[in-house]
């Protein structure tokens, strides 16, 4: 395996290739093969991006279809035959069945890109500059979306300049069982001494990803909104990582029975692994002049192609989103069995999650490495997440077969066991 000019060239600031040391070549469905011919189950799936597996048929072949003629690959903010083909069957297969009436903002191709527009927009419709967030959320690295970012590793690396606009506020069960966390935001904002600005938006995740695999209660969403329309603040859901399937709904909010002012979506949007993001808005909320948001890549002509063809594929009923939960209920049970064990073990664990968005909290980040890295060796690529990294995460492509999800769950379990007997 030769890895020597990686290693010298590459910059210290990778972090997934320390993790799992080798070279991979070819990549289908749930598994990863890399140069020497071993393979790996894939519970990474690119950090969330690859809710339908690596290569889908599918869409492939309507990617293959695409360049093979000659289809506009890069036209900025062009109108283009994928383009319009990507709103239609967005609107027609996503949005209308589910009772929702959005504006699409194509924004730059990552989903920072689009947390730092929806945010902006937020600013420019209510005229405020204060985003209210919650602790552990993630919603990018660039200045204004790390500002709503709560882990202290990302904010520190901006070299001492400080982030600015947002206030943090408690996230569901941040302060623990039995506490409404929304009671302290709801009073700070009838207090006019209270220090918090009024804001013009709230972003929330309803299941933390990045700060581990935090699920919100649906009681709790449905305060949380209610609580925004009494006070005239936009409600902005996170779906980067929880949407498009992941929880078991298309959007993560279904859930809740909550309508969202703004919505961003990335990661799997594209279906394919492609980047690509969008902010999608209640059509009044579209103030944006010509240009006022800009970027070279607003939309991606390929990205549209694989995008519409996964809406085709999969949504159109709701046979995906029964699956999903059928096999979050196998996760579910499963690592319920292994944190119970690590318990035993005197490693107290616990299991949460929504849909197949699941984690193990081992409660410290060094034995949750312990586990993944044994479990690595095993033939499973898996990932941690949280604060300290003490969660192991499960983003296994929905896709995913029965043989393989259970294949990859017995290593997890025997890797616990090899890690820590």
């Amino acid at each position: 395996m030769q890895t020597q000019i990686l290693e010298r060239m590459e910059s210290e600031v990778r972090t997934y290739s320390r993790s799992f040391p080798t070279v991979f070549t070819h990549a289908k469905g749930a598994r990863l093969t890399d140069e020497e011919g071993r393979e790996y189950i894939d519970f990474l799936a690119g950090a969330g991006t690859l809710n339908y597996g690596h290569n889908h048929p599918k869409l492939q072949q309507a990617l293959v279809d695409y360049i093979t003629s000659d289809g506009l690959v890069h036209g900025l903010d062009m109108w283009s035959e994928a383009r319009r083909s990507y709103l239609e069957t967005l609107e027609e297969v996503i949005l209308k069945p589910r009772g929702l009436d959005y504006k699409v903002h194509l924004t730059g191709p990552t989903g920072t890109n689009a947390v730092e527009a929806a945010i902006r927009l937020a600013r420019v419709a209510k005229g405020r500059p204060n985003i209210v967030t919650f602790t552990n959320g993630f919603h990018g690295v660039t200045m204004g979306a790390l500002a709503t970012t709560g882990n202290r590793k990302f904010r520190e690396a901006t070299g001492g300049i400080p982030t600015q606009g947002a206030s943090f506020m408690p996230f569901d069960g941040y302060m623990g069982d039995g506490v409404d966390t929304l009671d302290y935001f709801e009073k700070l904002l009838g207090d006019k001494s209270g220090g918090l600005d009024t804001p013009a938006g709230v972003i929330v995740e309803t299941v933390q990803g990045e700060g581990g695999i935090n699920p919100a209660g649906l009681d709790w969403l449905k305060r949380l909104e209610g609580i925004c329309r009494a006070h005239d603040i936009l409600l902005i859901v996170d779906d980067i990582q929880a949407g498009c399937g992941r929880t078991g709904k298309f959007f993560s909010f279904e859930h809740a029975g909550i309508v969202p002012d703004i919505v961003t979506n990335s990661k799997s949007l594209s279906a394919y692994g492609m980047p690509f993001a969008h902010v999608l808005m209640r059509p009044e909320l579209d103030k944006w002049k010509p240009g006022q948001y800009n970027g070279t890549f607003r939309g991606f002509n390929m990205a549209f192609v694989t995008a519409t063809a996964a809406f085709k594929h999969f949504w159109q009923d709701d046979k995906l989103e029964r699956d999903v939960q059928r096999k979050g209920r196998i996760v579910e049970e499963r690592f319920a069995k292994i944190a119970a064990w690590m318990t035993e073990q005197g490693y107290p664990s616990s299991e949460r999650g929504r849909g197949l968005m699941r984690g193990i909290d081992v409660g410290d980040g060094e034995i949750a490495d312990k586990v993944t890295a044994k479990a690595f060796e095993n033939g499973l690529v898996i990932e941690t997440a949280g604060q300290s990294g003490q969660v192991i995460k499960c983003l296994c492509p929905l896709v995913i077969s029965d043989e393989d999800l259970l294949e990859g769950l017995d290593i997890l379990e025997r890797s616990a066991h090899e890690a820590l007997s």
